[in-house]
């Protein structure tokens, strides 16, 4: 009965208290990295919690966090007039706007073929909470209040069904089952599980489950302003998601980069999932960056003005980089180039392209990486009275890595610009604000599907004889067409009654009737 007794037990993976030994050794590595005050607890925890905190602080690589902080130290020391900032050069930039259209058919052409040779992959940032906008639920969970009440994962992953659809068209019959986009979701710690039950209680919105891959980010202890590590509680370690940028560790650590060289996937195509517009997949994106034999590519809208708050693509010391706008000098945000656009207005939107070889090279180079301090009002346990405090102004710092920090070490990098009202308007602010929120992605997106149906020769009329995006029930299913493609045999020449919502191309036939 023993034996059967210890393989019960064993089966239940309990955890067994650190040995002395081994507390102390531990002990010394934190005390030796000036991070000894972590023990300050430990001997009034109970068992159970000296384990927790015993485990956490052995899967922590001290050393490097104190590494990162100095790094990070030295960077928020240099000024930014130290910087040289050159505008983007011609033969890394080309446009959609005013691109010659048979090179824009070639790109989509490229694109869906590599696609139907099952060489691209997706790769979501989707770690956000909804907490601006009112809910706890990630981001990608919400509900802009189109006419069909789609999430933002749906519309993605309905944009995923519909350019495997088509992209079934570049290949053989025999080879059809090869044009496969597989998804890789990034979550973070908070909201991990529910996005993963968000996609198992909506059955994958269609997508085959084998193909759709959580993982979460990364995390780094919170510090104090001078680098020491705070506590949460007695026997927690303070700790907060590394950022955007911490994407790259992730795609390393959790074995994503792996899985992509076992299915044969040479191209990613990565985004954030608060853009309700974001062509996901997009072959043009995809056949432009292949096209033009780079490592590492870049989508950017065109900025509205010299004082738009966004950062913008540039060359940043010689090497590309994304520089803030309150980086750049009130003359140089409003110098123009020949053409006489803006020569710093490369709007950064976090849409990138990346192939496999450059995300497994990122690893070579990632102690180069510079990580950003952010200063933040942080809970924590007061080491000498052990009480939680929740300061009223900031008291430490999270540091966290950008996606675009890689950016100088591309080898071979380029830019596509493309039209913001067709591919950039984010989730960010209340309902009500005004900008980037709820009401202003449900217009944006209804804006488009109209400008679909009247690009492909047909008009969309409403009861009332009014057009007012904010109120009208217009909307085309991802599903029915990618970026406008396919219409025009139904619609040409036609009016499209709203209100409707064409899930099928059948809703279109009626709707035109």
């Amino acid at each position: 009965m023993i034996p059967r007794l210890q393989k019960a037990l064993s089966s239940f993976n309990l955890k067994s208290t650190p040995s002395n030994k081994q507390v102390a050794e531990l002990k010394q590595k934190y005390a030796a990295a000036g991070q000894g005050h972590l023990f300050t607890f430990y001997e009034e925890l109970t068992d159970e919690e000296k384990c927790s905190l015993f485990d956490q602080l052995s899967a922590l690589d001290v050393e490097r966090v104190n590494k990162i902080y100095q790094k990070a130290m030295e960077g928020s020391k240099a000024t930014e007039t130290d910087a040289q900032l050159e505008a983007l050069p011609d033969n890394v930039f080309d446009s959609v706007l005013n691109g010659d259209p048979a090179k824009l058919k070639e790109w989509w052409s490229k694109g869906l073929s590599l696609i139907a040779e099952g060489k691209v992959a997706v790769i979501l940032m989707a770690g956000g909470q909804g907490t601006r906008l009112g809910s706890s639920a990630p981001k990608g969970c919400y509900d802009v209040e189109l006419p069909s009440h789609k999430y933002l994962f749906q519309l993605q992953a309905e944009r995923i069904l519909k350019v495997q659809e088509l992209a079934r068209q570049y290949a053989k019959p025999a080879e059809k089952h090869r044009s496969i986009v597989p998804w890789y979701i990034m979550t973070s710690g908070p909201t991990h599980q529910a996005t993963v039950s968000f996609f198992e209680k909506h059955e994958y919105f269609g997508l085959d489950k084998a193909n759709v891959t959580f993982f979460e980010q990364g995390t780094l202890p919170c510090l104090t302003m001078d680098g020491k590590i705070l506590l949460d509680s007695k026997s927690q370690v303070a700790v907060a998601p590394d950022g955007n940028g911490g994407i790259y560790a992730a795609l390393q650590n959790k074995g994503i980069i792996k899985s992509l060289k076992q299915r044969g996937i040479e191209y990613s195509h990565c985004y954030c999932v608060d853009n309700c517009l974001a062509r996901v997949a997009d072959p043009v994106f995809i056949g432009y960056c292949v096209s033009k034999d780079i490592d590492c590519g870049v989508k950017t809208v065109r900025k509205l003005n010299p004082e738009e708050a966004v950062g913008v693509v540039c060359l940043r010391n010689g090497k590309y980089g994304v520089v803030e706008y309150s980086e750049i000098s009130k003359e140089m945000a409003e110098l123009r180039n020949d053409r006489g656009e803006l020569a710093f207005g490369a709007g950064n939107i976090a849409n990138h392209f990346y192939t496999t070889a450059f995300l497994e090279r990122v690893q070579s180079f990632e102690d180069q990486l510079e990580y950003h301090i952010a200063k933040k009002k942080i809970k924590h346990t007061e080491l000498t009275t052990g009480k939680l405090i929740s300061p009223t102004t900031p008291n430490g710092m999270k540091m966290e890595l950008f996606v675009f920090d890689v950016f100088p070490f591309a080898e071979r990098l380029a830019v596509l610009e493309v039209d913001r009202r067709d591919e950039f308007s984010p989730l960010k602010n209340a309902p009500g604000s005004g900008s980037d929120c709820p009401e202003t992605s449900r217009r944006d997106i209804i804006a488009q599907h109209v400008r679909f149906i009247e690009k492909a020769g047909g008009k969309v009329v409403s009861a009332d004889g009014a057009l007012n995006f904010d109120t009208l029930q217009f909307e085309i299913s991802p599903w029915v067409s990618y970026a406008g493609e396919g219409l025009d045999e139904v619609v040409k020449g036609e009016s499209v009654h709203a209100p409707c919502v064409i899930e099928t191309m059948q809703d279109l036939h009626k709707a035109v009737v």
